[in-house]
């Protein structure tokens, strides 16, 4: 394929089986590889966001985007800058890899690193107020705000469209969940075209998102100090918490199995995906999505020296997740599973 524009590069990505990881049976799931765009998953809400936001006049033409973000994002965001002809400015802190840090250099984007976490919403809120401040001192800026822009959602449409030509009938979808965007955006579509649809919610220890409290994360890609509005909590049947460990296995055992792995969210859905696989009846169709590919974690995860220090190496997870009847019985420290999910800020004034 020839093309003109970096942005027809996004979408298309492919579909790949998976075995089940603990033994490799014929059980297994199909997961979606999207770290084949050009910058992971993000590449798609980045463009559509800053598309919609362009034609609503919310963004006039070569006006600044400043956005928050963990990396991802901002990669998407880069593109979208090239793409439409904006600068791009981008709040991160400490924890961005200094890979992601290089790559956005060369993209062209402004970085601004906070340095302090904000008392109660960690580095998110601490990262959120920056831009926040930097909008005020641009005029005609605009923020994307993936956690709580519903044009964050409906990107994803394309994505659903492409799982279901790929596969047909689902019975089973299986999302990281962090801004909220993509598990939402996803399911609203494919359970138009699969009636019965379950979708299944992977998380981190340490996140707040589903009534946890919030902790120091080590992973990033998923989880959040803060309650994004675009999570679509009653669309979820169930939600699993993973630690760095156990999704440190999960990427390094997809990259010996199958040559398929990547970063934090990658491991951690791998792992819940293939517990369904052996627990859900045969000939469950379960889709995965995979939202990026394992370059940008060659420090991290696939760093034993990074593991060994933080006591992630040789975690191999229980073949069985704890499991918990609501999320304030207990603060989980492993694998977890809940199948009641609710908003924590239902009914709060």
């Amino acid at each position: 394929m020839t093309t003109t524009s970096p942005a027809d590069l996004v979408g298309g990505t492919p579909v790949l089986w998976i075995p089940e990881l603990w033994n490799g049976t014929e059980r297994g799931f199909h997961a979606k590889l999207e770290g084949y765009n050009p910058g992971g998953i993000k590449d798609r809400p980045a463009l559509h966001m800053i598309e919609q936001a362009r034609l609503r006049g919310d963004l006039e033409p070569g006006r600044p985007i400043i956005e928050s973000t963990s990396g991802t994002l901002g990669l998407g965001l880069a593109l979208a800058g090239i793409v439409y002809h904006h600068p791009v400015t981008l709040v991160s802190d400490p924890g961005m890899e200094p890979l992601m840090q290089r790559l956005l250099y060369a993209y062209g984007a402004r970085v601004e690193t906070v340095t302090a976490p904000h008392s109660t919403g960690g580095w998110q809120q601490a990262r959120r107020r920056r831009v926040g401040e930097l909008l005020a001192c641009y005029p005609g800026a605009y923020s994307p705000d993936q956690y709580n822009n519903p044009d964050n959602v409906f990107a994803y449409a394309g994505l659903a469209g492409e799982l279901a030509d790929q596969l047909g009938h689902i019975d089973v979808l299986v999302c990281s969940v962090g801004t909220g965007g993509h598990s939402a955006g996803i399911f609203r579509v494919l359970r138009e075209r699969c009636p019965g649809l379950r979708l299944v919610g992977v998380d981190t220890v340490g996140s707040t998102i589903f009534g946890q409290p919030a902790r120091t994360r080590l992973m990033r890609g998923l989880g959040s100090s803060i309650h994004p509005r675009n999570v679509a909590y009653d669309a979820f049947s169930q939600v699993h918490w993973v630690a760095p460990g156990e999704a440190v296995w999960a990427c390094r055992r997809l990259a010996e199995a199958r040559y398929a792995t990547g970063g934090w969210s990658v491991g951690a859905v791998a792992l819940v995906a293939s517990w369904l696989a052996r627990t859900e009846p045969p000939g469950t169709r379960i889709a995965a999505v995979f939202p990026d590919g394992p370059e940008r974690y060659f420090d991290t995860v696939y760093n034993d020296a990074y593991c060994a220090e933080r006591g992630l190496l040789g975690a191999k997870p229980a073949p069985e997740p704890d499991t918990i009847a609501h999320p304030a019985d207990t603060e989980v420290m492993r694998w977890t599973r809940c199948e009641t999910v609710l908003d924590p800020l239902a009914g709060r004034a």
